[in-house]
């Protein structure tokens, strides 16, 4: 239920602001705003508005697929709050290098969910590091999918001028692990192990 909700509350405040000008810029990553009017709620707001519809929809069907299996880990673990706290922690760790190097650019602004979902996804590689991933209609070991994932980010994230924010991404990556890990730490042996046993599928 955290994971429609959260599906909810994002598809439409994004929905609002695909025509509201103003309310998309009072959510999005400026980093004038946090250093002039302190308005730090935008490290999270940003989270909530999208580029256009392929980007909300690309974002939201990766979090209804996979947010749901981990949903339960982190409610188990931390409660009914569990997967909020997980994702709203996504949503800061993964903005906060963008915004310490852009903090001085005022022509600078980020905006989607893509952090925080590369969290959950790379938290369910990390506990299914052989299931299937479908990327268009190819096919994936999810622990494939994930080292691709990381390689192409990198590069792009060098190369730039795509308007995409790769580090957010690999942050929010990094974050899903090491959260999920340090959450159940019985997980980084069982992750060794699985990926010693090869089973696609």
């Amino acid at each position: 239920m955290i994971t429609l909700l959260i599906i909810l509350v994002t598809s439409v405040v994004s929905f609002f602001a695909f025509s509201n000008r103003r309310l998309m810029d009072d959510l999005i990553l400026w980093p004038p705003a946090l250093s002039r009017s302190r308005e730090y709620y935008r490290l999270v707001s940003y989270g909530l508005v999208h580029a256009d519809w392929s980007h909300l929809i690309f974002n939201m069907f990766t979090l209804y697929f996979f947010g749901r299996t981990m949903e339960g880990l982190y409610t188990q673990a931390m409660g009914p709050l569990g997967f909020v706290t997980f994702y709203i922690g996504a949503l800061l760790f993964s903005i906060l290098p963008t915004y310490m190097k852009n903090r001085n650019n005022a022509s600078y602004r980020s905006l989607g969910a893509s952090g925080a979902v590369s969290a959950v996804l790379f938290a369910y590689v990390l506990i299914s590091p052989w299931s299937s991933i479908y990327v268009f209609i190819v096919k994936l070991p999810a622990i494939i999918y994930a080292v691709l994932f990381v390689a192409y980010s990198i590069y792009m994230d060098k190369r730039g001028g795509d308007n995409v924010n790769h580090s957010a991404h690999l942050w929010g990556a990094a974050y899903g692990v090491i959260f999920t890990i340090a959450l159940e730490p019985s997980l980084l042996p069982r992750f060794i192990a699985l990926l010693s046993q090869p089973s696609f599928s």
